[in-house]
């Protein structure tokens, strides 16, 4: 019985554990890659471990996120990421260089390698033919001092692409659709595998635009081989010597199977507010709207930004609406530069953004009160864009283009014929803005930048045998990591500072949560199915951490922030019977004994509502190096204990 691509990966990294479906693997981690919003932390993590330098083949420390300077707090972190990356063996993408995750995919990615990254967009790496898993900045910390990854072995799903796009049908528009069939918790404990005589019609930019936004499935990644489609694009970078062929072989074996015709797709976009509520552009309608934004780590490559310049070439951007463009990479915005097509989509009216996450993630350009806002992003959460009250729609840069032009919802097959969009044979080559870190001899002479802002890990404890306390928040289903830790340019510059960010938490869901938490001490959180979708940031962790949470009890967890609150020594129980959901509520006594022999055993915890006199058993399944961490309080003083 053959391999598929992703086990063949897995198998040549694994390093601890059975190579069987449902156990626990420790995988080898070849790359990392953090971004500012986690970096800070994950290098004040990676520094309290002692390590001197990193052991990873290559990570990079990008600067993407917290550009917007409206104080010393993002410049001081910049500054102490930078000192950081110097002197141990990092290298260093300074602000402006552009979004992490397209620059790894043009400079660092390499096939059939392993990434991790602070960041839950790193699948993107997949449409190259890595292994490339977003995780939580410890998680990040622990492999670059050397140590080895631990994923739920997981279910591979084959998805079967046959035919071609038809014109004006885009890349964004498959995974929508992919999004559309399994919905935002659908790919939990999932890899999404990409075959079939499609994947030759799709570039790397296409195929790394499906497995970014297969983060919003909840899958621990997704992933397409590695062809002569990956080796062109590699070697117009100037790295075809790192283009090695990757397939799975032909009678490998998949847990599902999806088939999808690419030639019967049509324009899509994700309405409010989730990412898989999709509708067909047609079956929306010409609705009005006031704001497009093109760009992000999902739309922002070099060919979505040659088809947004044509399709504005001599037209005017509609009086109604602000259509703002943020290419991913100084390269893509350099080259656009030097051909006009940046000179066409400033004459047609765009505001030209520097090459960062920007809106994406809440940093500047909030649409209007109640606005309509076409975006060519990943996520459309409530609140996300800055304006809570924004009608926020993903769609692909075609769409976003031609509605703007419109000043409606615009399907872009009505733009007639579509010319043929090719990636050049070489790209403009120019790392000026990645700093190289100082030489093993030099490494000692480099001094670390601290500002004020800074503050240390939040200290944990060893478990407690018995936890005595309220229930201190109640939330529903597909509570978001922008629910328990907002995003946005007034609370990212806190990111360094657990005690300041911790003022924020839950604030979307109920104002009085920090304060109501912090009075109490120590306290339980109980939430809906789907807890904790959406960013990798492990602040909406270490907030709660900082704030008294031992336990979250839940209907169910997406895959990062469960392990996000294991490493931070929060108990993830779940309910073993989802109705018990309704036994408890906000301001209940809650107690838990005999933890530490009910979490070295196994099997189902009785939680004891003292309010009502409720019996709930829950479930914590944790493998028994998870075990360990909770026991001893968290990953980091687990990874002290263990050298």
């Amino acid at each position: 019985m053959g391999l598929t691509l992703t086990e063949k990966i897995l198998k040549s990294h694994i390093v601890d554990g059975e190579f069987t479906k449902g156990s626990e693997i420790g995988i080898r981690i070849d790359q990392t890659l953090t971004q500012d919003a986690t970096g800070t932390m994950a290098y004040l993590e990676f520094e309290a471990m002692g390590v001197p330098r990193v052991k990873t083949e290559r990570s990079v420390a990008y600067i993407d996120h917290n550009t917007l300077q409206s104080g010393f707090e993002n410049a001081d972190d910049h500054r102490f990421i930078g000192s950081v990356a110097k002197k141990h063996g990092i290298y260093f993408s300074r602000p402006g260089n552009g979004i992490c995750h397209q620059v790894h995919l043009e400079r660092f990615g390499i096939p059939g390698k392993t990434l991790i990254g602070s960041d839950s967009h790193t699948p993107t790496g997949g449409g190259l033919g890595m292994i490339a898993i977003g995780a939580g900045g410890l998680d990040v910390a622990v492999a670059m001092g050397g140590g080895a990854y631990y994923i739920t072995y997981p279910k591979i799903v084959k998805v079967n692409l046959t035919g071609k796009l038809s014109p004006w049908v885009a890349a964004k528009d498959v995974i929508l659709e992919i999004l559309k069939r399994m919905s935002v918790k659908g790919g939990v404990g999932k890899v999404i595998e990409y075959c079939g005589e499609g994947v030759k019609s799709l570039s790397v930019p296409e195929r790394a635009t499906i497995t970014n936004m297969g983060a919003e499935l909840g899958a621990t990644t997704s992933i397409f081989p590695s062809d002569e489609i990956t080796k062109e694009f590699l070697k117009a970078q100037k790295r075809e010597d790192v283009w090695i062929p990757l397939a799975a072989d032909e009678d490998a074996v998949y847990d599902e199977e999806i088939n999808i015709d690419l030639s019967a797709l049509e324009p899509a976009a994700a309405c409010p507010h989730s990412p898989d509520n999709i509708k067909s552009i047609s079956e929306i309608g010409s609705m009005k709207i006031d704001q497009v934004c093109i760009g992000s780590c999902t739309n922002s490559s070099l060919l979505d930004m040659l088809k947004v310049a044509h399709i504005l070439k001599g037209k005017t951007v509609h009086p109604d609406v602000s259509l703002s463009i943020a290419p991913g990479s100084k390269q893509v915005l350099n080259m656009l530069a030097k051909n006009g097509a940046l000179s066409i989509m400033i004459e047609a009216g765009a505001r030209i953004l520097e090459s960062a996450c920007g809106p994406c993630i809440g940093m500047g350009q909030a649409p209007n009160s109640g606005g309509i806002s076409l975006r060519t992003f990943n996520r459309n959460f409530l609140g996300r864009s800055g304006t809570k009250d924004g009608q926020i729609y993903l769609v692909s840069p075609e769409v976003a283009a031609a509605s703007a032009i419109a000043g409606v919802l615009t399907d872009p097959r009505t733009l007639g014929d579509m010319p043929e969009f090719k990636l050049p044979e070489e790209f403009d080559i120019n790392d000026n803005m990645i700093v190289t870190p100082a030489d093993e001899k030099d490494m000692d002479s480099v001094e670390i930048l601290r500002g004020p802002n800074i503050k240390p890990f939040p200290q944990t404890s060893p478990l407690e045998d018995v936890i005595d306390c309220k229930c201190s928040l109640k939330v529903g289903d597909n509570i978001t990591t922008d629910h328990i830790m907002p995003a946005g340019a007034k609370i990212l510059p806190l990111r360094s500072n657990i005690p300041a960010i911790s003022k924020h938490c839950f604030t979307v869901c109920d104002e009085a949560f920090p304060g109501r938490a912090e009075a109490l001490g120590k306290s339980i959180i109980v939430g809906g199915a789907n807890y904790g979708q959406g960013s990798s940031r492990e602040h909406a962790a270490l907030a709660p951490l900082h704030l008294g949470v031992k336990i979250v009890i839940t209907k169910s967890f997406a895959r990062i922030h469960r392990s996000n609150l294991i490493n931070a020594g929060i108990l993830p129980f779940t309910f073993v019977n989802e109705n018990d959901y309704d036994k408890i509520n906000e301001g209940d006594e809650l107690i838990c004994e005999n933890l530490k022999e009910a979490i070295r055993e196994g099997g189902d915890i009785i939680v004891r509502n003292k309010t009502t006199g409720e019996y709930i058993p829950c479930s914590c399944e944790l493998s028994e190096r998870a075990k360990d961490i909770i026991l001893a309080g968290g990953l980091l003083s687990y990874t002290k204990m263990n050298g």
